[in-house]
């Protein structure tokens, strides 16, 4: 049954919807599925979950998905190089950790998520590549559209508008990689901007690149056409029926344990706390009355959580217990704004009354939690 059009999820032509409890068995050969969804916990749990439980040997998969504003990094990224986290705070952006390797993206809902399963052997990062600007070219010939050997999709040979990442595991594996049609550009750039000081670390590096829309080169473009030429092109290449099925990430009949999957993806400790070990050292200007006052601040942060700190403050600053008792308990916190917070409330109770110490203290910890 091919179903009418779905607000905001449905953007192909021809939707099958087939029973629950048997789709994934009815189509050989090659599946395309779409999420209903535009949670990036929950879109990035689907992968997992047909990355660990479907037999690839029998049946290709194609996942179409789109998130709404989101900063999703690699695995083995640091999210304080990588983006302003400070902004995402502010403006309500998620920041996700996805299990695969490759750079920081942002998403929106002007960004068009595909990901191509098969079994390891069968694992063609650039043939995908070239099958969605097969698509492109068929959709709109104009389009000066090619693929690099950094396996990036360059629009007029200067731009970029898809980056690839990929898993591969034992038996199966998975190239996810992105297609900007309608993204906002300025939260993209603002959002991809470290403002964070001093950061040393081994964690693996975005490659800044030059991005524009499709939508900018093509205004007739919608996301809705461009899915359905790649769900097209998909079909003819695998010799499958272009139909496209419909999915719901928190479906736990269809997709039995998915909601643990969602659930880690969104915890503090894989987030951030899977962030490789790194160091922070730099020297914070803390203005106080007439004078600028030099703190120089060294730690050390493994797992998310501060294993050792320094702060080199002025003789006669704060008094040596105030100061012995920030650093204590510092030691072993989250590297984190929300717990410093606390952790500073909670000591500032036990602060002798005196006004002048209040607020030098709180200027501190005012600027040791924005290195956060």
């Amino acid at each position: 049954m091919v179903l009418q059009s779905l607000k905001n999820c449905l953007w192909l032509s021809c939707v099958l919807r087939t029973p629950k409890a048997c789709f994934w068995s009815t189509a050989s050969g090659g599946l395309i599925i779409q999420s209903v969804s535009n949670d990036v916990y929950q879109n990035l749990a689907v992968e997992d979950w047909i990355h660990d439980h479907m037999d690839l040997e029998k049946q290709q998969i194609l996942f179409l998905w789109r998130n709404s504003p989101a900063v999703v990094i690699g695995r083995h990224q640091n999210p304080w190089q990588e983006c302003n986290l400070r902004l995402l705070r502010q403006k309500n952006i998620k920041l996700a950790r996805r299990r695969s390797g490759g750079g920081t993206v942002y998403h929106d809902l002007g960004n068009i998520n595909l990901t191509f399963f098969t079994t390891r052997k069968k694992y063609e990062r650039m043939g995908n590549l070239k099958l969605i600007v097969k698509a492109l070219k068929a959709l709109r010939p104009q389009l000066d559209v090619h693929v690099t050997d950094r396996y990036d999709i360059l629009l007029d040979r200067q731009y970029k508008i898809s980056g690839t990442a990929a898993k591969l595991g034992r038996a199966n594996a998975y190239h996810h990689c992105t297609l900007l049609c309608n993204a906002d550009k300025f939260v993209l750039s603002s959002v991809l901007k470290s403002p964070y000081k001093g950061l040393k670390s081994n964690a693996t590096p975005s490659v800044p690149a030059s991005v524009r829309n499709l939508f900018e080169e093509d205004p007739s473009l919608t996301s809705e056409m461009l899915l359905d030429a790649i769900a097209k092109e998909y079909a003819v290449q695998h010799q499958i029926d272009h139909h496209v099925t419909l999915i719901n990430p928190a479906d736990e009949t269809l997709l039995p344990g998915i909601s643990n999957k969602t659930k880690e993806l969104q915890t503090w400790e894989w987030v951030y706390g899977k962030t490789p070990k790194f160091s922070v050292s730099t020297c914070l200007k803390i203005s106080y009355k007439d004078s600028v006052i030099d703190v120089k601040v060294n730690m050390d942060v493994k797992h998310g959580k501060i294993e050792v700190c320094n702060i080199d403050l002025p003789e006669q600053w704060l008094p040596p217990g105030l100061y012995n008792e920030l650093v204590k308990s510092l030691t072993g916190s989250k590297f984190c704004p929300n717990e410093i917070t606390t952790l500073v409330t909670t000591l500032l109770r036990v602060c002798p009354q005196d006004d002048e110490l209040h607020s030098r203290w709180s200027l501190l910890c005012e600027n040791m939690i924005r290195l956060m």
